[in-house]
């Protein structure tokens, strides 16, 4: 039984180098066009990241102005209440 699996497991070699002889040239033909797909995916996605900065700088802009807005428009309502403030405690004085 021991032979049997030893015969199997050298043919298996055998044919595997046999096959691995004529797959060198189709192998470094896979290989190099592995290289080419890496390359053309690592270059869309640097242009995808620089995309999202340019977009994550515009919102990012967008908010620092909404931001002002609404602490100019705090800051009005908060001197207008401070002025009526002081207009009813003029009034209460007098």
């Amino acid at each position: 039984m021991r032979k049997i699996v030893l015969a199997a497991a050298v043919a298996t070699s055998a044919l595997g180098l046999a096959a691995c002889g004529e797959t060198a040239d189709s192998a470094g033909d896979t290989v190099d066009a592995m290289v080419a797909d890496t390359e053309a995916n690592a270059e869309a996605v640097t242009e995808a990241a620089e995309g999202a900065a340019d977009a994550t700088a515009e919102t990012a802009g967008d908010v620092a102005d909404t931001v002002e807005g609404a602490a100019d428009e705090v800051t009005e309502a908060v001197e207008g209440a401070a002025e009526a403030a002081e207009d009813m405690m003029a009034g209460d004085s007098e």
